[in-house]
């Protein structure tokens, strides 16, 4: 009796197990359009995208992602910043579209006094 012999086991590079898992972190590919495309079980990329998101290499959008990443005290400072600069730009805003009304309404009654005195 013949022994039966192993499934060849597919070995993929590195690199292309990156662009796969990269390709298809993107929203507007579908992992089962994909896996169709490239021959490849849907299953054999979702173990893919687990094992990088675990080891805290999957990207989205092009920026890294870690589930124990913290935000660093340098990027917390940024932030504060940054809404700070937001607040101020809201202010000058709110400013500058009450300072349009006034210029809007002071047109709007020298237009007003002209046109009586005319009729006058």
């Amino acid at each position: 009796m013949a022994k039966a012999q192993p499934r060849k086991t597919w070995q993929y590079s590195e690199e292309f197990i990156r662009e796969v898992v990269d390709l298809t972190s993107e929203r507007k590919h579908r992992i089962s359009d994909v896996a169709q495309k490239l021959d490849l079980h849907p299953v054999m990329i979702y173990r893919w995208r687990k094992e990088y998101r675990d080891k805290g290499l999957l990207k989205h959008k092009g920026m890294k992602i870690s589930k124990t990443s913290k935000p660093s005290l340098k990027g917390q400072t940024r932030v504060k910043q940054l809404e700070k600069e937001v607040e101020m730009l809201k202010k000058e805003n709110d400013l500058l579209k009450k300072w349009q009304r006034y210029l809007a309404e002071t047109h709007q009654n020298d237009l007003d006094s002209s046109s009586d005195t005319e009729k006058n």
